[in-house]
């Protein structure tokens, strides 16, 4: 049990994947759970576990309407939100050119957008109260990309892009934001939130490898969303919380080899990037 004050955790997304595990792990400890969905009788496990400290309520984070109320009943039932955890969102697998315009708003409306409009609402209470925490889940592939997932990377690489910037904004107010990078971890989300976009034959052999790998992945994904919740917990509350926390043996390794290159590329070139100073 927490030995403190309960903490309020809100948590979009919450009847699957890491939403379910960050729930259950703030149950475990003794905290308070506002859990939201789009079908609230999925949450109804998480009531019957803890009534006393579990508030159910519907939120579609695409959809303005359903904000606004579920914030005001979760600061009316616990008095205030300490962990804002954006994790509702799905996955688009297809080429930029398999990948219509009207599926790339889609995912940039939930992934994106929905965390901002979710997060532009909880920061008054936060501001108010001078404490908070903002937890954006991106993944590895919001740090890097590869061939197959550009729009979701997209929606991910905008999700930390404002991240980093609101931390800044933010800190002032007493309000961290912490930029979560999961690699595979055993959720249902190579199941239930991956989107497959039409096969084009121009990248039927091309992109083969990463559709085989994410058809193949459900079930053998090497993390476990638990241990997740509590790496989480851990960098929330430790004095010096990072920007970036990753998340797995494959993020770390993938997003060191990304950074690694990074800087090899910024010596190589540095020389040329610098002659373009006006004379």
């Amino acid at each position: 049990m927490n030995a403190s004050t309960p903490k309020t955790w809100f948590i979009t997304g919450a009847s699957s994947g890491f939403g379910t595990a960050f729930a259950h792990y703030a149950l475990e400890r003794g905290d308070n759970v506002v859990a939201t969905a789009r079908n609230v009788t999925k949450l109804d496990t998480f009531v019957a576990r803890a009534p006393d400290r579990v508030l159910a309520q519907k939120l579609d984070v695409t959809k303005a309407a359903d904000i606004a109320p579920a914030i005001d009943a979760a600061v009316k039932r616990f008095g205030r939100i300490d962990y804002l955890f954006n994790n509702a969102g799905y996955g688009v697998v297809g080429a930029l050119e398999e990948t219509s315009e009207s599926e790339l708003r889609a995912v940039l409306d939930t992934n994106f957008f929905g965390a901002v409009a979710v997060t532009r609402a909880v920061l008054p209470a936060m501001r108010a109260q001078r404490s908070g925490a903002i937890v954006n889940i991106s993944s590895m592939g919001g740090q890097m990309s590869f061939e197959g997932v550009s729009a979701y990377s997209a929606s991910k690489f905008a999700l930390e892009g404002m991240s980093e910037a609101l931390a800044l904004e933010v800190a002032p107010f007493g309000i961290k934001v912490l930029i979560v990078e999961p690699g595979a971890f055993r959720t249902e989300f190579g199941a239930q939130a991956l989107r497959n976009m039409p096969v084009m034959a121009a990248y039927k052999d091309s992109l083969a490898g990463i559709r085989g790998v994410l058809d193949r992945m459900h079930g053998a994904q090497p993390g476990d969303p638990a241990k997740a919740a509590r790496a989480v917990a851990l960098a929330l509350e430790c004095d010096a919380t990072p920007l970036r926390l990753q998340l797995g043996a494959d993020a770390i390794g993938a997003v060191r080899a990304h950074s690694v290159q990074l800087l090899k590329d910024l010596a190589t070139w540095e020389r040329i990037g610098l002659e373009t100073a006006v004379d």
